[in-house]
Formats: structure tokens, C-alpha cells, sequence
């Protein structure tokens, strides 16, 4: 971006992806966000804070944005992504003034939450 003062603005790609994954974390429906494999080893090597399951590009007026999500077991999951995709886009482009281009989900997991009283009754089976 270029101020009219003639400097620039040049937003870090990490502060686009710690928006973004902070809006994604307050999205009904997403449960976690998946650092996958290669994320993790990345991480370990370079001790590099790496922001879990979100991956951006960012250019002068423009970002696109990359998530990688664990689901919670029985919610539509294209509602979801839909509203995740939404959440996300709007959050950028309001703190940081990039217009998003795209915004890719990538679901990569379904957590099933255990029933309490199930869980109950495994605690009691055998004394």
C-alpha cells in the first residue's frame, strides 16, 4: 500500500495469518486448527513460531489465505467452511484494508466428543 505522504505500508505476512486465525478459532463448528505434519517439523528445525494451520500470501492490496481445520462431529461442514470462509475474509480486509482473494478451507479432521456419561460408566466397569 502507498500513504500519500509517499512512504508505504507493508503488512507482515504473520499478522495477516494470526488475524486469521484468530477469527477462525471463533467460528461455531471449528473445533481446532490442524498444524499437519510438515508444519510441526518446520517449527521444531527452525524454532520459528509458525502459526498453526493458517498459511497466507500477501501482496501490496491483496491476500489470500490458506486454512487447515478440524470440524466438530455433526455440523454441516459446508456451513461451516462457508461461514469460517466469511468470518475470515471479513476480519482481514477490516483490521488490515487488503481485499481478500480467496480464502481455501481445507477440512482435515472430525473430533467427536466423548459422552459424559458414557465416560462415566467406563470409570465404574471394572473396580
Amino acid at each position: 500500500m502507498t500513504d500519500q505522504n509517499g512512504g508505504t505500508i507493508r503488512i507482515a505476512d504473520d499478522v495477516v495469518a494470526v488475524i486469521a486465525g484468530l477469527a477462525a478459532s471463533k467460528t461455531k463448528g471449528i473445533v481446532s486448527m490442524s498444524g499437519g505434519m510438515a508444519e510441526g517439523w518446520a517449527k521444531r528445525v527452525s524454532g520459528k513460531n509458525v502459526t498453526k494451520g493458517v498459511a497466507v500470501e500477501v501482496g501490496q492490496v491483496e491476500a489470500a489465505i490458506n486454512l487447515r481445520v478440524i470440524v466438530e462431529y455433526g455440523v454441516k461442514i459446508n456451513e461451516v467452511c462457508r461461514a469460517l470462509q466469511q468470518e475470515v475474509k471479513e476480519a482481514v480486509e477490516t483490521m488490515t484494508g487488503l481485499r481478500v482473494v480467496e480464502v481455501n478451507v481445507k477440512v482435515e479432521g472430525v473430533e467427536v466428543k466423548e459422552n459424559p456419561d458414557h465416560a462415566k460408566d467406563q470409570q465404574h466397569r471394572v473396580k
